[in-house]
């Protein structure tokens, strides 16, 4: 049965970015990480990346988007009782594409700076919600299979309304009275450890589009590098 809605549990890692200049954005977010494993920022990203990125999800033909499979390579599989939503991978192909691979850029090298955390490459796709649409509880990665190292969500949803649901669930502890929920509001930027911190889309009432992004180890083998998921 799809989730539902639940409370606000934990709200100490929210920050508001918009009077943080980009370096002290970074390093909220890289304090967060370590005292939390995740953070989540309200009006994070520059006001015209936001609205070039939201131009191009909804510009993008519908036939560029698939539906979203669970697993990953070759256990890929549909199972729309679990996710239902539908994506399109980013690439360096259009002006929202390559301003956005750019800012990834500076965050994952200030990370990497000072968190240690290797990350080597990334990987991001336009998510389309429709009314009815969710994504039920899961993780990103699982211990010992650290490929995936740090997820990160972007909403593109201008005047998102409470009762428009399609609310983001963190599992930040290890009971089910410890998470918070996110709404999916217009630049909010969410980032969590993968292995980590389980979560869900719940039921969205109207069209929800967001990013949904992941940086990676180098996981080099065969003379391949770090061939993507």
């Amino acid at each position: 049965m799809p989730p539902q809605p639940g409370h606000l549990i934990d709200a100490a890692p929210i920050t508001t970015a918009t009077s943080l200049d980009n370096l002290s954005l970074l390093e909220s977010i890289s304090n967060n990480l370590r005292e939390h494993g995740y953070s989540v920022h309200l009006n994070a990203l520059p006001h015209l990346l936001s609205h070039c990125l939201l131009n191009q999800a909804i510009a993008t033909p519908s036939k560029e988007f698939r539906p979203a499979s669970i697993g990953r390579r070759s256990k890929l599989s549909l199972q729309t009782d679990i996710r239902n939503d539908q994506i399109s991978w980013i690439n360096d192909s259009t002006v929202a594409g390559i301003a956005w691979i750019a800012w990834i850029a500076e965050l994952q090298s200030y990370l990497n700076a000072h968190l240690f955390l290797g990350l080597f490459s990334f990987e991001s796709h336009y998510a389309h919600y429709g009314p009815g649409c969710f994504y039920g509880r899961h993780q990103d990665a699982f211990h010992g299979d650290a490929n995936r190292v740090l997820s990160l969500i972007v909403y593109l949803n201008p005047e998102w309304q409470a009762g428009d649901a399609g609310e983001l669930v963190l599992y930040t502890g290890t009971s089910p009275e410890e998470r918070l929920v996110i709404h999916p509001q217009f630049g909010t930027l969410v980032m969590f450890l993968s292995e980590d911190i389980e979560h869900e889309v719940l039921v969205t009432n109207k069209d929800r589009r967001s990013i949904a992004g992941w940086f990676h180890l180098n996981q080099s083998h065969g003379g391949l590098i770090d061939p993507p998921s």
